[in-house]
């Protein structure tokens, strides 16, 4: 059921089901990782609790939907991280709800946008213009509704009269997404294309590092290291070695998730690839898609977000490096710590 919050009323915590992570790893045949590192216990907290927004963007007269997934008090230590979600095509808020359950539990709070123009309704109607919606929703035009859509919700999650504004850490906002989420991301910390001779982009300097799930290529560019030429906040790219994109219109080879990764000018960019697992397997989707490795790579997904963050905002590099370690059973490819410079000042805004 959804809650209408405009304006904010007292949050109330809700609680979630929790998964049973040990029941399957046994059922995958891996459990005895479990025991090497701590820091795939994401179990602080036995209640996570999330909030709904109904926004409205009167400048375009676009509803954003959000929701806000708040660590309890027992999890958080001072202010509090964030990570932007953007979902993938023909998503919602409620999606990718791993993630947002398992970053708040440790500590860090989680806001989802849902996309009105490239979201879960895209599959509701007459299947046989379904080719169509698609195609108005993958078009470049969307592509920029959805990073404003994005920046619009962390303007009214930092706004004065939001409360929780205070407690969030202006010097730890973080971008991320899944597949068309990742394309948003990226163009949010600096990707842009050419268009009529001039830069076309959406960059918000309020993203101090990104999580890049799955990103497909930006479709019709051809020269891809010109997009990503500006992106240069520390960058996680996660992927499997099956990760290919297939969808009416759409096509795209797991080298595409490479080739994203390894066009990214900044030495400050790690890459994780699964050992299998589909482009989906990063969703809501249950243990057909994927097996007993499904609720694997979604939870060491949710860990090595927080890993990797843990590198870039306090300069520590041995919780990727143990991520690594815990998880190699199930990794083609593990992420490798790089040097991370002082942190920059806090550029003030208006709100």
């Amino acid at each position: 059921m959804t809650t209408t919050v405009d304006p904010f009323p007292e949050v109330e915590p809700r609680s979630l089901h929790r998964r049973r992570f040990g029941a399957m790893v046994l059922a995958a045949g891996i459990g005895s990782m479990l025991g090497r590192s701590s820091a795939s216990a994401l179990s602080k907290s036995a209640e996570v609790r999330f909030i709904d927004f109904e926004w409205i963007d009167p400048a375009r007269d676009r509803a954003v939907p959000a929701r806000l997934y708040w660590p309890a008090a027992s999890a958080t230590k001072g202010p509090v991280p964030l990570i932007v979600f953007s979902h993938g095509l023909g998503g919602s808020r409620k999606g990718y709800s791993y993630l947002g359950e398992g970053w708040s539990e440790q500590g860090t709070a989680s806001l989802h946008i849902q996309h009105v123009g490239s979201d879960e309704t895209l599959w509701r109607g007459n299947p046989i213009l379904l080719l169509d919606r698609l195609d108005g929703a993958a078009d470049e035009r969307e592509a920029i509704e959805r990073t404003r859509d994005v920046s619009f919700g962390l303007d009214r999650l930092l706004h004065r009269d939001n409360p929780f504004h205070a407690a969030i850490d202006r010097r730890r906002i973080v971008a991320a997404g899944h597949s068309y989420g990742a394309n948003t991301t990226l163009i949010l910390t600096g990707a842009q294309v050419i268009r009529d001779g001039k830069p076309l982009g959406a960059r918000d300097p309020r993203f101090t590092a990104s999580i890049v799930i799955s990103a497909p290529p930006f479709y019709g560019e051809t020269d891809l290291a010109a997009v990503l030429a500006s992106v240069d906040v520390p960058t996680l790219h996660v992927t499997t070695t099956e990760d290919t994109i297939r969808i009416p219109g759409r096509y795209s080879p797991v080298q595409d998730r490479i080739d994203v990764y390894t066009a990214i000018p900044t030495p400050q960019k790690a890459l994780a690839v699964f050992q299998g697992g589909s482009h989906s397997v990063f969703t809501d989707r249950s243990l057909r898609n994927g097996g007993p490795l499904n609720p694997l790579v979604k939870r060491a997904t949710a860990e090595v977000g927080l890993a990797f963050l843990n590198l870039v905002h306090q300069s520590d590099p041995a919780p990727l490096e143990e991520w690594g370690a815990t998880w190699k059973p199930i990794l083609a490819a593990a992420p490798t710590p790089f040097p991370v410079p002082a942190r920059r000042p806090i550029r003030k805004l208006p709100v």
